[in-house]
């Protein structure tokens, strides 16, 4: 980065005199990690000097906008000391309807029953949320994004990979939310196109992450509101229609890979956060209790989620039959089958509702700002750790940037590729259980937690770990995510195994942890050993 390389070395900075020294030696400070504010970089930096990069955030600061991009966060400037901040950006980011739908698919997709998918969408999501909070306690001990915190369980080089498949899953992930919200659109008002509707989200989506954190959390601290009502009228006005089934769940070896297969659905979506957890606390102070921080992210996620999969999974339902005449080809089934989740919901609030009906889902359209807000705020810092010139790019530039591209793809995936797209981001989802894999045994084995970071490592490649076994380890996640995942266009041998064949049952996700952890706690005993690092 032009100011911080040029004008403001970081490793030169350390008002705890804990840095780097020249030699490449660690030099370790008394003071606990969270008071050592070795790296930080004042705001006020980035708009010093004549060069381009600091013209260019003198002219965006006037205008509100956040200049900081992967750059460690001084004490001083954690300001953000409202914990409700921290539930409610997790609150809205799922209170939409890219979650209903992924309750809605135990009934067309995976042919579950009522109660089994019930309980799946339960204990699955408290399982997979689980990282989220407890890397979003890491914002505040270091003041550093999720994506720079990976450099101490990947190394330099390593994480490079890393956010590289969050790139890819934050763009791509934004292409088929914005697909979906635009098809809602084009559901109500035929008139309105889909690159249309495309463009009138993203650009709502982009004003709210080209100023930054702030605007983000403030606006999810009230988006959930609007998205939360229309759900509730949704439950009642299908609460009185009686048209809920409930289907028996199954028995045999269909059921088992039928679950299993939802389960990894509702999974890869609820720990879809762990990547970007904590872009979102790095603002508060590190004073901030780390079992307050947990429960509020905790909070915020389990109860949107819970809500939202239980009643697309209630409302499906209605898809298997008509009480009244045991028709399968009913109205629910119909409206599933012209435009998805957008015709499923239009026949339970267009009937009892009309107009209004049309106005709710155009609220719902809306929420995926929400739900993409995330997406583009975190994927503009994870560009930002590829290399030295990403990072002179100032982060509203490649926010930017990243909507651009993801519009590029949604508009033509709108009409042609939008199922190769959802399935291959269904693939891309199998690298965070790799990613926890990898973090988590590295936390808690080798660093032995919190204290076991030296944060002024994190500017540093030759004193970070050399990550030689984490890509190793991220390998044979890989190998596990193939020989356990079961989609449409690929069952794995072991996948095929589980549940009736040909369609087997999705274990990718349970292998590529295991994979990825077995094998990175041997690689990673004799890396540490090697290197001492």
């Amino acid at each position: 980065m032009g100011i911080i390389k040029n004008e403001y070395n970081v490793q030169e900075y350390s008002p705890t005199n804990s840095y780097p020294d020249t030699e490449g030696k660690r030099v370790l400070s008394t003071l606990p990690v969270y008071a050592d504010e070795t790296g930080a970089v004042p705001g006020e930096s980035f708009a010093i000097g004549n060069s381009l990069y600091a013209r260019i955030q003198r002219f965006a600061k006037r205008f509100g906008v956040e200049p900081r991009g992967i750059e460690r966060v001084p004490e001083d400037e954690r300001t953000d000391k409202a914990l409700t901040k921290v539930g409610t950006m997790w609150l809205s980011a799922n209170m939409v309807v890219s979650s209903f739908a992924i309750g809605a698919l135990a009934i067309p997709v995976f042919h579950l029953g009522f109660v089994d998918a019930l309980l799946t969408i339960l204990f699955i999501n408290l399982l997979g949320i689980t990282p989220v909070c407890f890397f979003s306690t890491f914002g505040p001990v270091f003041g550093l994004r999720q994506m720079i915190l990976s450099r101490f369980f990947f190394g330099w080089y390593g994480v490079k990979v890393i956010a590289i498949f969050n790139i890819l899953a934050c763009v791509g992930w934004s292409s088929v939310n914005v697909i979906v919200g635009a098809q809602l659109l084009h559901a109500i008002n035929h008139n309105v196109p889909g690159y249309a509707g495309i463009i009138i989200i993203a650009a709502a989506t982009f004003l709210v992450t080209l100023f930054g954190y702030k605007v983000v959390h403030y606006y999810e601290f009230y988006s959930w509101i609007p998205s939360f009502i229309i759900f509730l009228i949704i439950l009642g006005a299908f609460a009185h229609s009686g048209d809920f089934v409930n289907i028996p769940m199954g028995v045999g070896r269909s059921e088992t890979g039928s679950v299993l297969s939802f389960a990894s659905s509702v999974f890869g979506f609820a720990t879809g956060w762990t990547s970007l957890a904590a872009d979102y606390t790095v603002y508060q102070p590190h004073t901030v209790s780390r079992v307050k921080t947990f429960a509020w992210t905790w909070a915020g996620l389990i109860f949107p989620l819970l809500f939202t999969e239980t009643l697309g999974l209630a409302v499906a339902t209605a898809m298997t039959f008509d009480p009244e005449t045991g028709d399968p080809t009913n109205r629910y089934a119909i409206g599933y089958e012209t435009s998805h989740i957008g015709g499923l919901l239009a026949e339970v609030l267009f009937p009892p509702l009309g107009r209004f009906g049309h106005f709710c889902l155009v609220v719902l359209a809306l929420s995926i700002i929400a739900n993409n807000c995330p997406n583009i705020y975190s994927v503009s810092l994870s560009l930002q750790v590829l290399g030295r010139w990403t990072q002179a790019v100032p982060r509203f530039i490649w926010t930017f940037v990243a909507t651009l591209v993801y519009c590029a793809i949604s508009i033509p995936g709108y009409s042609h590729f939008e199922t190769i797209l959802e399935n291959f981001m269904l693939v891309i989802g199998y690298w965070l259980a790799i990613y926890e894999g990898i973090a988590l045994p590295e936390h808690f084995l080798f660093k032995r937690g919190i204290n076991g970071y030296n944060i002024a490592d994190y500017t540093s490649p030759h004193l970070l770990p050399p990550g030689i076994a984490a890509t190793i380890a991220f390998c044979f996640g890989v190998l596990g995510a193939v020989m356990g995942m079961a989609q449409v266009w690929f069952v794995g041998p072991i996948g095929r195994h589980i549940g009736e064949a040909p369609f087997g049952g999705d274990i990718g996700f349970p292998l590529a942890f295991g994979f990825a952890s077995l094998s990175y706690i041997g690689l990673r005993t004799v890396e540490k050993g090697k290197f001492g690092r």
